[in-house]
């Protein structure tokens, strides 16, 4: 899938870019031998082809709006989600304890090598080509965020609205998790001065929080 996106690449970073620190360390390996290098450099080529993007597509959006969506896009819910659709979970190189705790699946994993993929083929020359790659797997996401973003951004403004209250922060407790072990089930509740606000359920543990959140935030009447 990777070189149907974005062609041949240096198969050297490539590598790297799909190796998880749970890799390198149980095999002792070196730290340069696994994705974080190339992680805090995508990071970086994700945000500058993003804003571009952002920027041609909402000519009269001011800054802030702007920072705003990119923020949503380039979060780890929005990269896990597109990292799973090219099948990058699949492939990521991954430590067997961390294998056993569910590491293929944790979004902050598959979103981070997919930030190693993009600067692993920006070394290797593919700037089309990553451009292409986000505005067709990561801007298709931006209307959809511009229209609804209290529901992408939900977990901070209750916790804004929660401390500006009674100085707590609303807590996010899993009750259960149910289904195959590929397509778990996360069953959360949100709780804020010693009550239940709401309950939620997600693919992922961050999925429920946030989609809690926002149910809390309807019921509070603060969106």
């Amino acid at each position: 899938m990777l070189k149907e996106i974005f062609g041949e690449g240096d198969e050297k970073l490539i590598k790297i870019a799909l190796t998880h620190p749970s890799y390198t360390k149980e095999n002792n390996m070196s730290d340069l031998e696994n994705y974080e290098r190339l992680e805090f450099f995508g990071d970086s080529v994700l945000k500058l082809y993003t804003s571009k993007l952002l920027y041609e597509m909402y000519p009269t959006s001011a800054e802030g709006e702007l920072s705003k969506i990119r923020s949503i896009l380039v979060s780890d819910a929005i990269l896990a989600k597109v990292a799973v659709k090219i099948g990058l979970d699949k492939v990521i190189i991954i430590g067997p304890s961390e294998e056993k705790q569910g590491g293929r699946k944790r979004e902050s994993n598959i979103a981070c090598s997919l930030e190693a993929i993009l600067g692993a083929y920006y070394l290797s020359g593919k700037r089309e080509e990553i451009e292409k790659f986000i505005r067709d797997y990561v801007i298709v996401y931006a209307d959809d965020v511009d229209k609804h973003f209290e529901k992408y951004n939900a977990k901070d403004i209750l916790q804004q609205y929660t401390q500006g209250q009674n100085k707590t922060r609303p807590e996010y407790n899993v009750i259960s998790v149910s289904g195959p072990a590929h397509r778990p089930v996360f069953t959360v509740e949100v709780e804020w001065s010693g009550k239940i606000i709401s309950k939620a359920e997600g693919k992922s543990k961050k999925e429920a929080e946030q989609l809690g959140a926002y149910e809390a935030c309807k019921r509070l009447g603060i969106i």
